[in-house]
């Protein structure tokens, strides 16, 4: 296959609410680099871009929530989002000084990549799953 790939443009995230949602990537550090109105079955949604460094994550907030099922995006969810940290123990504590939801105790070791990673997870208001991920 002859398809060219620049990288990564941005990840999308279906959010019940937009404002929550923006608070929330800001403690991040990320900023809203734009806002636009869409239009669904006559019904008018949102959607935000959250920039931080070369990381570009699109939120978006159908008209309702009846509407965001019908159109799919109930099961359409990401996993998890994963940022590279180049030490997973003091962004876990920094993000638990900082008052977010930590799901694991300490960092988790697995055997990936030549010499493994750490990582641990955050939730989200949504209950997006955000990894920081050490790779050793």
């Amino acid at each position: 296959m002859n398809l060219t790939i620049n990288g990564l443009q941005h990840i999308g995230i279906p959010v019940t609410n937009i404002a929550t949602s923006e608070a929330f990537y800001k403690r991040l550090g990320f900023v809203n680099v734009m806002e636009a109105g869409f239009t669904v079955e006559g019904g008018t949604g949102t959607c935000i871009m959250m920039k931080r460094d070369g990381i570009l994550i699109e939120l978006y907030q159908m008209p309702s929530r009846q509407l965001a099922e019908i159109k799919g995006r109930k099961d359409g969810r990401i996993d998890h989002i994963a940022f590279d940290v180049p030490d997973a123990d003091q962004a876990m504590a920094t993000l638990r000084h900082n008052g977010f939801n930590v799901v694991e105790d300490t960092p988790v070791k697995l055997k990936f990549w030549m010499n493994g990673v750490k990582f641990f997870f955050i939730t989200g208001p949504d209950g997006e799953r955000l990894e920081f991920n050490q790779v050793l």
